[in-house]
């Protein structure tokens, strides 16, 4: 019966499946705690189908979110998620992350054993037997007919770096973090710009003490663990502006982005230290672009200008992140530059391994994803957005302050 479920057609045919399944479901009074013995079975094989299917717990939550437009069935993936990762606490997690997105999801296990989940969820959310039973086989179809996505490269080996090396990179990223928290919470915008770009300045030079770093450890090319990757939501409105900021951060950084708008997400291929650099940068200037749009929006608005709003604010993100661009290539550039002549006596090779290591960040990227294609911008049409965004852009928190 669960499986007629999981494979039901689209429609009022597939809503009336579930209807029937949570009909008979509800009515099992005698095996009752046998039938929430038997969900959270379909709900683990059902996660884990999904893991064999490319996905982590946070893309899992994420792309319910987007699907259901319902708070109620994420949760209910995130409780399936919970009991799949207590079965699976005996073995390593195949990622790094993957506890930490665990914990951020609060993926637990909250249900007493010997009450059942079935009954504990109706307790909980003060529902009939048959709404909970329709909310959780609603959620199992929605697991069940998930795509397979690109599965992650396998990441690089935990362990960080010892002795003046070690507390060198930990007082740079001390750093990025501070300078990107300032350039979020100041009001001024060419404060936040001159930050910024600072922040990234830093980002540049510890990827190039990193990829030295490596070279000195005797890898070839300068490469210890290769090209790990990431995936970074990107939530609507206004998907493709995100992306495409990513995208220059991304560039900025030596990584590639590669975005799926079908699933909602972006992922970031690259070496570790510069995913970590892209990742804080993307987040710091995506907050910094919505304050102002989001200040430039309403004085549109006051202007009477309603009916574009959505014009302005698109176009406005576009011509950010094409500002963006520019001003992290410079940044980027210059901190290599000085790296550079800085090193040429003792460290001639710098170029080389840079060179090696772009080389196999876009051999992982068309490994991965061998049939990308580019996409075209919608909605760039307001002239007004396009130079209030630019002009956003160039005060944005990137230099000295």
């Amino acid at each position: 019966m669960l499986g007629s479920v999981r494979y039901a057609p689209d429609g009022e045919r597939a809503e009336d499946a579930i209807e029937a399944g949570a009909s008979m479901l509800a009515a099992a009074e005698a095996g009752w705690a046998a039938v929430s013995a038997a969900v959270v079975e379909a709900a683990v094989a059902g996660v884990r189908q999904c893991w064999a299917g490319g996905w982590h717990p946070a893309d899992l939550a994420r792309i319910v979110r987007r699907e259901a437009f319902d708070t109620a069935l994420v949760a209910l993936v995130v409780d399936a998620i919970a009991a799949e990762a207590a079965r699976a606490a005996a073995r390593p997690a195949p990622d790094p992350r993957w506890a930490e997105q665990l914990r951020h999801l609060g993926a637990e296990v909250w249900w007493p054993a010997d009450t059942g989940y079935l009954d504990a969820l109706a307790t909980r959310r003060r529902a009939s037997r048959f709404e909970t039973a329709y909310d959780v086989l609603a959620a199992l179809r929605l697991l069940a007919r998930l795509p397979r996505i690109t599965p992650l490269p396998a990441p690089p080996q935990p362990g960080t770096r010892s002795g003046p090396a070690g507390d060198a990179a930990a007082r740079a990223l001390g750093r990025i973090r501070g300078l990107l928290a300032k350039a979020e919470a100041t009001d001024y915008a060419e404060e936040a710009e001159a930050l910024s770009a600072k922040a990234q300045e830093l980002m540049a030079r510890h990827s190039i003490d990193e990829a030295l770093l490596d070279r000195a450890d005797g890898s070839p090319g300068g490469r210890t663990d290769g090209p790990s990757a990431v995936r970074i939501g990107i939530e609507g409105p206004y998907e493709q502006a995100k992306a495409l900021l990513l995208d220059a951060v991304a560039a900025a950084n030596r990584c590639q982005a590669v975005w799926a708008a079908d699933v909602g997400f972006s992922t970031l291929i690259g070496f570790a230290p510069d995913l970590e650099a892209a990742e804080m940068l993307y987040t710091s200037l995506l907050l910094q672009a919505t304050a102002a749009m989001n200040r430039a929006g309403d004085a549109v608005h006051a202007r009477g200008r309603s009916r574009r709003t959505r014009d302005f604010r698109q176009t406005f993100l576009v011509a950010y992140a094409d500002r963006i661009r520019d001003r992290l290539a410079v940044a980027t550039a210059d901190a290599t530059a000085a790296a550079t002549a800085e090193s040429a006596p003792t460290a001639p090779d710098l170029l080389p391994v840079l060179a090696a290591r772009a080389l196999a960040v876009e051999e992982t990227t068309g490994a991965l994803f061998p049939d990308t294609a580019p996409v075209r911008l919608r909605g760039v049409r307001d002239a007004d957005g396009w130079h209030q965004g630019r002009a956003a852009a160039d005060r944005a928190r990137l230099g000295e302050g």
